[in-house]
């Protein structure tokens, strides 16, 4: 009899999921079944629409329905499961239409993401709260826009809160980030690296309040301004950027234990602690590379390589998840900002002691006309001396620089033998000293 696999979620965890399963097992019987009215796009790609880089919300479909179609996955849209019963290998979807269906697992992966996150202010409950998670939300941001929204106010100043405040101002209005920590990216960057990319933003003209606190939401029926650090801030369209909270009902409900950070619990295989359930994406837990810790980081690329491990043993095949660096990049107009590993903030929280060693440069001969600044920052665990995290802040060629640094922390590289990397150099590409190579050496010197 063939296997029968059921993925709740479609996105990138879930769609990973289901065809690394294909690719073992030919003749599983695979479905997923998604709330959402289109499976298969870029969660990442929204902001990006909004500021007008990307034409249409329909360029983010990743996966077609021609491409279930081609792998013979059974596809259950605008289709919501409301129970697990992990005992009999059930699960129970209801349609739009309301009708509901009980289906039969032998392999059970829980992809069902994470849903943005609203703190207890007074007012929440006002019209006119926008969030950006799913593509009806960036439908409804852009819809604002074209209604002649002229301004705008963002509650948190993560990665989504400022691309989209970018995308918006590209849009022409008038921005205003209010964040309740001392700094921007503060789940991303250092206080110093932060301080470049805040000092970028405000010279583009959006104004970026840290420090404040959003206390309420003011308006009759709907939200038209909002109190934050004691001062009235008035606006057309308000976005609350706060964060995202694991979706873990459906397990806790079926019994399916949750870990330490809240997200479902996994093993290297992720699979939860109930056998032939698997849990992947925004929704689980997996340990952190470096401190061994679980964490949840919400990141596309964790999210499908998660997806591929569960996938393969959900098919009856044998893989690990090898856990989280959490390296992560973005580009906010002309200035790109980029982490892998540990903070220094990072590692004072799970008491690593630490050394830290940061220069500026140019991303090409000082003489070069095009040339860029770039700052390289690295983290060293002390006593090892091995590289422990790297955060990079500048005009161009972050991505490779922090895919370069996540290979080396991986390799439990030390500063030592980054410091005599042999690098490469040509006057409209690099100075003849590669700056992570410059970094290591201000970590030597410290340690010295």
């Amino acid at each position: 009899m063939a296997r029968r696999i059921i993925v709740i979620g479609a996105n990138a965890a879930g769609v990973e999921a289901a065809s690394a399963a294909r690719k073992k097992d030919r003749t599983a019987e695979i479905t997923l079944i998604t709330q959402e009215k289109t499976a298969g796009y870029s969660r990442c790609g929204l902001p990006f629409v909004i500021g007008g880089q990307i034409p249409s919300f329909k360029d983010l479909v990743v996966y077609p329905p021609a491409y279930f179609q081609m792998l013979k996955l059974s596809l259950k849209n605008e289709t919501r499961v409301t129970a697990i019963n992990t005992k009999d290998k059930t699960v129970t979807a209801v349609d739009k239409a309301g009708t509901a269906e009980i289906l039969q697992y032998d392999s059970l992966v829980i992809a069902t993401g994470a849903d943005a996150f609203m703190p207890p202010i007074k007012g929440r409950e006002k019209l006119g709260i926008l969030s950006l998670r799913t593509l009806e939300d960036g439908e409804r941001i852009d819809q604002a826009v074209k209604n002649g929204a002229k301004s705008a106010v963002i509650m948190g100043a993560g990665l989504i809160g400022l691309e989209t405040g970018v995308a918006l101002m590209e849009r022409g209005l008038k921005v205003t980030i209010v964040e309740m920590l001392p700094q921007i990216l503060p789940q991303m960057l250092d206080a110093d690296m932060a301080k470049m990319v805040h000092e970028a933003l405000q010279d583009k003209g959006m104004c970026v309040l840290t420090g404040k606190t959003v206390e309420e939401f003011l308006g009759d029926e709907k939200v038209t301004a909002i109190m934050a650090g004691g001062e009235k801030i008035e606006a057309d369209l308000f976005l609350s950027a706060f964060g995202v909270r694991a979706n873990t009902k459906l397990a806790v409900d079926a019994g399916i234990p949750l870990g330490e950070t809240r997200a479902i619990k996994t093993n290297a295989r992720m699979e939860t602690d109930v056998k032939d359930v698997y849990a992947v994406g925004d929704c689980a837990e997996a340990p952190n590379i470096i401190t061994h810790k679980p964490m949840c980081a919400q990141l596309g690329t964790i999210a499908v390589r998660q997806g591929k491990v569960a996938g393969i043993n959900a098919a009856g095949d044998y893989a690990q998840f090898t856990g989280i660096l959490a390296s992560a990049v973005t580009r906010l107009f002309d200035i790109e900002a980029g982490v892998t590993g540990l903070t220094e903030a990072a590692a004072a929280r799970a008491r690593i002691e630490v050394i830290t060693g940061a220069i500026s440069s140019k991303t090409a001969a000082d003489y070069y006309p095009a040339a860029k600044p770039i700052r390289v920052k690295l983290v060293v665990e002390k006593e090892s001396q091995r590289i422990v995290g790297a955060q990079i802040v500048g005009g161009e060629q972050v991505t490779q620089r922090i895919n370069a640094l996540s290979f080396a922390i991986q390799k439990q590289m030390t500063v030592r033998e980054l410091a005599k990397a042999d690098t490469a150099y040509a006057p409209p590409l690099n100075e003849t000293w590669e700056p992570m190579v410059l970094a290591a050496e201000m970590v030597l010197m410290k340690l010295r």
